[in-house]
This record gives C-alpha cells, sequence and structure tokens, in this order.
C-alpha cells in the first residue's frame, strides 16, 4: 500500500497517467500476467505496454508464464547505457541513472535522494522509513 501511496504521488496531476490497485486487491502472489489479463477483460481493445528498465531484459523471460505475456504486452526498455542493446524490444533512449536499486541502496545509506523522486514520494519513505537496513 505504501508503494501505491508513492506511486499516487508521483503521477499526481499527470493527466496521461492512470493508477491501479487490482494487484493490491488480488490474493498474493500476484503476476505482471494477471495484471494485463485485468486490464484486457475491461479495456479488450487497449494497447498495453509494459516498460522495463535495460537491467531488466534478461530477466524477462524467467516471469510467470512469459511465453504468454510477450503476446500480450509490448516491452518497451528504458536503455540507460546507451550501448548496442541484446535484445529486439523496443527502446526508449534517455540517459537516466536512476533506478528503484540504487534509490533504495541511496536511502538504507543514508544518502541524499534529491531529485531522484519528486518530493512527495521522498516524504512518503522519510515518514514510513522505507529501505533503511
Amino acid at each position: 500500500e505504501v508503494r501505491l501511496a508513492m506511486l499516487r504521488a508521483a503521477t499526481k496531476g499527470e493527466p496521461e497517467f492512470e493508477v491501479n490497485d487490482c494487484e493490491l486487491l488480488r490474493p498474493p502472489p500476484s503476476y505482471t500476467i494477471d495484471t494485463v489479463e485485468e486490464i484486457r477483460r475491461r479495456e479488450s481493445d487497449a494497447t498495453i505496454s509494459c516498460l522495463s528498465g535495460e537491467d531488466n531484459v534478461e530477466q524477462l523471460p524467467r516471469w510467470h508464464r512469459f511465453s504468454e505475456l510477450k503476446k500480450m504486452v509490448r516491452f518497451v526498455i528504458l536503455d540507460r547505457s546507451g550501448k548496442q542493446p541484446s535484445h529486439t524490444y523496443q527502446l526508449i533512449h534517455r540517459r537516466i541513472d536512476i533506478s528503484a536499486t540504487e534509490i533504495r541502496r541511496r536511502v538504507a545509506q543514508n544518502e541524499s535522494i534529491r531529485y531522484l523522486v519528486p518530493d512527495s514520494v521522498e516524504e512518503i519513505i522519510q515518514r514510513e522509513k522505507l529501505y533503511r537496513e
């Protein structure tokens, strides 16, 4: 629920984004394909894109029911390195050195995350004492 609050805080005022809590309403475990199937039931004509950082590409084939999932969504990969990709997924080329892993590491080591997340998200992280070792 805290992650949902951070997502809502991060997208507040952004009309292009819709936050959905369907994953919290299902019993665990919750997989991406479950979410995609739910969206597909509600919006059968929607084009669903799944954005992931390039550092996750090697893990994608290990995702639950990946062979089905890759037929249902368009994977879009955020290229953080600028290097030649080793995959055929659509790329978004942005030199953005921000990752959730790095943010969690910085919080755990009491380093600043200013400019890496919106102020409203940083407030939630501090208030909830998230990612502390």
